[in-house]
């Protein structure tokens, strides 16, 4: 249940975990029809976050409280954007008529999941495949390629996609071998630097601590956004020649404010390192290596602000042969056997691999990375130094199955009528918005975002 996945995501952050505390995990019935414990997962991360807040507002001088997760809101908001309402009105699921984001089979029998999420992406995988964007015409040139030569095709274009695998052959590959050796949530101390004082609050736990953005689509956004749950304030970077989602801006978005920048302007550039210089905590969800080119590194970082807290989010891991390659949820379901155990149970025989129905790994790392991002607070506050976390979806997805199975059959999907109740209502720059609130309670300082979600570029670079 929610409570194993907790105690799990607790020891993680070692001796800084805190004092046993009162936390319970309510409506813990099942939601999603699959043998994947993605609800228990998503609520035992939350559970973690709401833990360590706690612990660092007691050593900021707020009074120890009690935590409650509400099971079932945690498992529905692994489909927060589906939840959402504007003005009354459903916001769709952002790539229905996409067919480059999709399962095909290959000429060898293996199927493999390609994602062309952004313009640039699905161009490139149609001139790679050389066919029409129709679903007919991918699925006709896919089958002439062989799984893992696409697979690897895709990666030297620096376009996206993941074979299909199971978990014992994902186990038997490279990244799958380098992902088991790792934690769920990696805490590396980078570099010296002496014990922060314990600012005094008097309101929310995370009250003045300053987090950098600068991430896109649903993990990393969802980082920021649990933070600024517990009080942080967030600052969002995007730049205005990459493409967004709108609907996950506004379901990732609360609680923070969006400003624009290009770092490979030199006045932004040095913008940006003044904004880091004076945050707390910078959270980006680059490939490996891709901000270090810029001089904005753990290392460059640790540098240019003693004390700092690094938080790096990507696919496929931190170490091994794929980590530099780009992915989404679907392809980390694909790479890691998730959607092959999840299809294997519920999925129409001969129709392929389903993949889990709701952006499980993706939000579930954004909760791990809060909570990672608090437990490396609270070990600087404590013992000093500078601090790097890295958490991926793949690794998330192998520890979501590591839970064990669920009995799919008592699943119980969240109705639109219990959505209504799990969720508050605010006007916003892109309507009346009706939208999940956090799954997670504190006693004293309940969990909320003090500001809507607002557009790209809708706030200045300069912190509050």
């Amino acid at each position: 249940m929610s409570g194993d996945a907790f105690r799990q995501v607790m020891r993680q952050a070692g001796s800084v975990s805190g004092q046993p505390l009162s936390i319970s995990f309510e409506a813990q019935e099942l939601v999603y029809e699959s043998p994947v414990r993605a609800g228990d997962a998503a609520a035992g991360a939350l559970g973690a976050v709401a833990a360590m807040a706690q612990e660092l507002g007691v050593d900021r001088g707020l009074p120890r409280q009690a935590v409650t997760v509400n099971a079932r809101a945690a498992a529905a908001s692994l489909l927060g954007f589906l939840h959402m309402r504007v003005d009354g009105e459903l916001v769709l699921r952002p790539a229905l008529s996409n067919p480059t984001i999709g399962v095909y089979e290959t000429g060898c029998g293996r199927h493999i999941h390609l994602h062309g999420g952004f313009p640039h992406l699905r161009d490139g995988i149609l001139r790679l495949l050389d066919c029409n964007g129709d679903e007919a015409s991918i699925a006709e040139a896919v089958r002439k390629w062989d799984a893992i030569a696409l697979e690897d095709a895709l990666a030297y274009m620096n376009l996206c996609g993941a074979v299909v695998r199971s978990s014992s052959q994902w186990a038997d590959h490279p990244q799958g071998q380098a992902l088991a050796a790792a934690p769920l949530i990696e805490l590396i101390r980078i570099g010296d630097a002496p014990a922060s004082e314990k600012k005094q609050v008097t309101k929310r736990p995370l009250e003045g601590l300053r987090v950098l953005d600068m991430t896109r689509v649903l993990a990393g956004p969802t980082c920021g956004r649990t933070l600024a749950s517990h009080g942080a304030d967030v600052l969002r970077l995007g730049a205005a020649h990459l493409p967004t989602i709108e609907p996950f801006v506004m379901d990732t978005g609360h609680g923070k404010r969006f400003a624009t920048l290009d770092f490979g302007i030199k006045e932004d550039a040095t913008t940006l390192k003044d904004l880091a210089a004076q945050a707390d905590v910078f959270v980006q969800g680059y490939r490996p290596g891709a901000l270090a080119r810029h001089g904005l590194g753990p290392a460059h970082l640790a540098e240019l602000r003693p004390g700092i807290v690094c938080v790096s989010l990507n696919c496929y891991g931190h170490t091994g042969p794929m980590a530099g390659r780009a992915g989404w949820e679907q392809l980390a379901q694909s790479a890691t056997g998730m959607a092959r155990a999840h299809s294997d149970e519920v999925g129409n025989v001969g129709s392929g691999p389903v993949l889990f129905p709701a952006a499980a790994a993706d939000y579930t790392t954004g909760y791990l990375a809060a909570f990672g991002a608090l437990a490396a607070l609270r070990k600087q506050h404590l013992e000093g130094g500078s601090w790097h976390v890295r958490v991926s979806l793949a690794r998330t997805a192998m520890w979501m199955m590591d839970l064990g199975s669920t009995d799919h059959r008592k699943a119980q999907a969240v109705t639109e009528e219990e959505a209504a109740a799990l969720s508050d209502e605010r006007d916003t720059p892109f309507g009346k918005m009706r939208f999940l609130r956090p799954a997670d309670k504190l006693s004293i300082t309940p969990s909320y975002w003090d500001l809507p979600p607002s557009p790209q570029g809708s706030a200045n670079p300069i912190w509050r």
